[in-house]
């Protein structure tokens, strides 16, 4: 064995001690183990928090969340509801209650989840806030619009998801307009939401926290 050899020799012997291979006369190992780790880091898995778990007890074999962040999307978003109760029972042979439905009312959307009686009273500052007008009389409106069609749906399963900071927005907006503390209409927006509302810390996390729990997402930004 010539001296260049047994160097070689001793070099492989002293990298194979530390758990290095030699390829090329050259070390590897170090490089290698950064990509070991991710592999075996496993598939993501979002963490679950108690203030989502609603989403999980809402009864069915399909989820999906529809996502309408402005009036004229509510709209179109209510359609899209529909349709999916009606084709999946006439095409799939499916029950209402074998669909988890959330629509997530946020944005200027989100005066859509309160009762007629704060349209009733409040019309005019929610109308400002949101330039927004009752399309037939084309003054604010007096009643919620899309009552009717939601009251149909809800009546069918879905669940809404209420943005509580625009909500809270919404109070202050409200307040300042008729004399009254932001806390006070606060509390009154949150007593008169539409049957199967639940009011969220903010509507966009709704979204993301849905899909995170298996909903699929549509999106109904405007008409």
């Amino acid at each position: 064995m010539s001296a260049q050899d047994s160097r070689l020799l001793a070099r492989r012997s002293f990298f194979s001690k530390l758990g290095f291979g030699m390829v090329g006369g050259a070390a590897i190992g170090a490089a290698a183990a950064p990509a070991q780790a991710q592999s075996a880091g496993g598939a993501f898995s979002a963490a679950h928090h108690a203030e989502d778990d609603w989403f999980d007890q809402i009864p069915g074999k399909h989820r999906f969340v529809f996502d309408a962040p402005y009036p004229d999307g509510f709209s179109t978003a209510l359609q899209f509801v529909g349709n999916y109760y009606n084709l999946n029972q006439s095409a799939y042979g499916l029950k209402d209650n074998d669909l988890a439905v959330v629509l997530v009312a946020r944005h200027q959307s989100t005066m859509f989840a309160y009762s007629d009686a704060i349209w009733a009273k409040y019309g005019k500052p929610i109308s400002d806030r949101i330039n927004f007008s009752d399309p037939k009389t084309k003054q604010p409106p007096t009643a919620n619009l899309y009552k009717d069609r939601l009251d149909a749906l809800i009546k069918r399963g879905l669940q809404l998801a209420v943005c509580q900071q625009a909500t809270r927005g919404n109070a202050t907006a409200i307040a300042m307009a008729t004399g009254q503390t932001a806390d006070a209409v606060f509390d009154e927006l949150k007593a008169n939401l539409v049957p199967n509302a639940h009011l969220v810390p903010v509507g966009i996390i709704a979204v993301n926290r849905a899909q995170e729990r298996g909903y699929s997402l549509s999106v109904s930004e405007r008409a």
